[in-house]
């Protein structure tokens, strides 16, 4: 059985509203001055900061002398190399639990949330007081954790990028992107503003604003009523699904393959028609993406690996 010895825990952080202003604005005098001149409330970026701090503390006191550990800010997690055996915690909003996932490959993940009267935390079980009793039970594999489908984008030049919510292919400005799209036999030239691929986790995300905004549209122009509603899948469940967003016909391009499923045994293929402003990226970070320009090639499909969220 492995003990607290045999395995390091990741701390994986983010840096505050106000740390990103300061850094912006070179020091917190000059942040307030922007903050406040704009009308807004300065404290509650000051108390935002402050139980932040508080609660990395807790946890930093709660690993200190017991368990090898290391802090790691979010901004290095594209080139961090995880340790097969490591345990991995993710300090901060739901988005930090989707962003460390993807570089995971079936290490524990336990959501921390540092401050729950300002953070619904749907993947935040726990708070820092937790960690003394909880870690050990998660180095035991005691811990019962939640399976997590993800995607994966892979190019014909070997790169790949994964995705615990969504996989977004298109322009990197408000332009269209030109490209082929194929799934089994149905394939077609498109132009739009880019397309949505999600996971079940990430149903209940963008997808689902996607898909709140079409049933409006449809419904506001025809005057349609009791269109189906929209259901969100489970974590764990075997397919994607993708919609393409502001699909543009005309004499060479069509709008017919706009939505669908993805199941694990099959590919979203997309090649891309559009020189130089392409990218893929996942999970709303716009840095880490692959470039998607003309002749590219990208498979689209459920990802071998699966996340693994600790859960209460």
């Amino acid at each position: 059985m492995l003990t607290a010895s045999d395995r390091k825990v990741i701390v994986v952080t983010r840096r505050t509203r106000l740390e990103e202003l300061v850094a912006r604005f070179h020091t917190r005098d000059q942040a307030k001055f922007y903050v406040e001149h704009l009308g807004a409330d300065f404290h509650d970026y000051e108390l935002e900061h402050q139980r932040y701090q508080d609660a990395r503390r807790v946890v930093a006191d709660a690993l200190e002398g017991h368990h090898r550990h290391q802090f790691l800010d979010r901004a290095y997690l594209p080139n961090f190399v995880f340790g097969a055996q490591e345990v991995v915690v993710a300090l901060g909003q739901d988005g930090l639990v989707a962003n460390t996932m993807k570089y995971l490959d079936g290490q524990p993940l336990v959501g921390v949330n540092p401050d729950p009267d300002r953070y619904d935390g749907v993947l935040l079980p726990f708070r820092p007081a937790d960690l003394p009793t909880l870690i050990p039970g998660v180095i035991r594999e005691q811990q019962r954790t939640r399976a997590v489908t993800m995607a994966v984008a892979r190019l014909t030049d070997g790169q790949q990028l994964h995705a615990v919510n969504d996989l977004f292919i298109g322009p990197r400005s408000h332009t269209s992107l030109r490209y082929e799209i194929a799934l089994g036999e149905h394939r077609e030239l498109q132009s739009s503003s880019g397309m949505i691929v999600a996971t079940g986790l990430g149903s209940t995300g963008w997808m689902k604003s996607v898909v709140a905004g079409a049933a409006g549209i449809a419904a506001g122009l025809s005057g349609a009523r009791g269109l189906k509603p929209y259901a969100a899948t489970p974590w764990d469940t075997d397919h994607l699904v993708f919609a393409v967003r502001e699909p543009f016909p005309s004499h060479t391009t069509r709008a017919s393959l706009v939505c669908g499923s993805i199941p694990r045994a099959r590919s979203l293929v997309v090649t891309s028609l559009t020189p130089d402003q392409g990218v893929i990226f996942s999970d709303g970070i716009e840095s880490d993406f692959l470039a998607f320009g003309a002749g590219t090639r990208a498979e689209i499909r459920v990802a071998d690996r699966q996340g693994r969220l600790v859960i209460d």
